[in-house]
């Protein structure tokens, strides 16, 4: 026995001993995986010794590997919250401009808009253009915190409702019924996004024929004529709509701002969804184009990762998406921090969609919980503990025989 072999396993199990402390101290790490230390033996050996022959001179930490198993998801609510629920890493750009991967998906906002880490590094992903719908690939996340979304035209109306049948003509009536008993109301957008209120009713003229008026602001503190229609719409015997004179659909014309802002426009008016029944007057909805501009007020991250902007003119457009990547050995890969890196072993990163493929989904308002098991942790711990004891007694005896030898006479 030599003092070489139990100094070898000191310190073997001392690493042993660190590996498991890191493990406890990053129990509530989120993402984080948990380590091993892997021991390998220590052989003299020579050329000319036969095959096995060699003295057992100690052990050695041969490699410490991270176990790359799924921890458990846990629910948080917050929309930025992220966790893959199978395999993959997020690919995140470090304030350095180089690449790192993660499993952490506890993101924020810094205040461009970007999706970033606690450390500042920007997760990398898909963004869409909320115009021109073109897609730019493998770049930082961008959220339109700032400048929101502009208010957009409307370009079309239609209503859906049923006229009671059974109404008088309004004509025949003392007094004659008002042209506003039938109608509705809805609001419209001009190119800049303001909003212009248009009324719509309806006045019967004949059995299955109805004249159709409006009333909107025509700029300039003017509004529409509402003595004249714009125009009738007509049922059949059954009170299926049969057409809008004098054209199908009708048209709202000349629509402006009061202020005169914009310019005038003209706006198609579907009625072709009317009935006419003998039941009461109902509308039972309204469909429209346009917007009022609109701020950021939420987003949402769906299983493939694509990432939906709620704004508060009640539009919803897909900012971006998440994109993940893969390794084809992720025991290579070298860990950074909260991260690892590339390397030559790990192989290049692939990417892929959530949920597709080898890659795990995503589960947004979740964190993925680290993959520490504490009570296992702890008995490693003892264990460990046991065989630094066991080695160092091995020196102590060492010590002693070399005593006994010493003092021989």
């Amino acid at each position: 026995m030599s003092f070489q072999q139990g100094l070898s396993g000191l310190n073997a199990a001392s690493k042993g001993l660190d590996v498991i402390g890191h493990n406890i101290a990053n129990a509530n790490t989120t993402g984080m995986k948990a380590s091993r230390a892997e021991f390998a033996e220590l052989y003299a050996s020579s050329l000319t010794q036969a095959a096995g022959g060699g003295a057992g001179i100690g052990v050695v930490v041969n490699a410490i590997s991270q176990q790359f198993t799924q921890g458990n998801i846990t629910v948080t609510g917050n929309d930025l919250d992220v966790a893959i629920n199978g395999s993959g890493f997020f690919q995140l750009q470090l304030t350095d401009g180089s690449m790192a991967y993660g499993r952490a998906g506890n993101f924020k906002l810094d205040e461009s808009g970007n999706i970033i880490t606690n450390d500042g590094a920007k997760l990398i992903g898909n963004v869409t253009d909320p115009i021109t719908g073109a897609v730019q690939t493998g770049v930082p996340l961008t959220l339109p915190t700032g400048k929101g979304v502009a208010g957009t035209v409307t370009d079309n109306i239609s209503l859906e409702l049923n006229l009671d049948t059974r109404t008088a003509i309004a004509a025949s009536t003392t007094p004659p019924t008002a042209v506003t008993t039938y109608g509705t109301s809805l609001d419209v957008y001009d190119t800049q996004g303001a909003s212009i209120p248009v009324g719509v009713y309806f006045s019967k003229t004949a059995a299955n024929t109805w004249d159709v008026y409006a009333d909107y602001s025509k700029g300039g503190g003017t509004t529409s004529d509402m003595t004249t229609p714009i125009g009738s719409v007509t049922f059949d015997a059954d009170g299926k709509y049969v057409s809008s004179t004098p054209t199908d659909p009708l048209s709202l014309t000349g629509v402006q701002v009061a202020s005169s802002a914009t310019a005038a426009f003209d706006i198609p008016l579907d009625l072709s969804r009317l009935t006419q029944d003998a039941k009461s007057f109902a509308v039972t909805d309204i469909t429209q184009t346009g917007s009022a501009p609109g701020q950021l007020t939420g987003i949402s991250i769906a299983d493939n990762g694509d990432i939906t902007a709620r704004f508060s003119n009640g539009v919803t457009q897909i900012a971006g998406s998440i994109q993940l990547v893969n390794f084809r050995n992720v025991q290579g890969l070298n860990p950074q921090g909260s991260y690892w890196l590339a390397t030559s072993e790990s192989g290049a990163p692939v990417p892929g969609t959530p949920g597709n493929g080898n890659f795990g989904s995503l589960q947004a308002g979740a964190l993925e919980d680290s993959t520490v098991d504490l009570t296992a942790e702890l008995v490693n711990m003892m264990t460990a503990q046991r065989a630094y004891q066991a080695n160092a007694q091995t020196i102590k005896t060492q010590d002693q025989v070399m005593s006994t030898l010493v003092n021989m006479r």
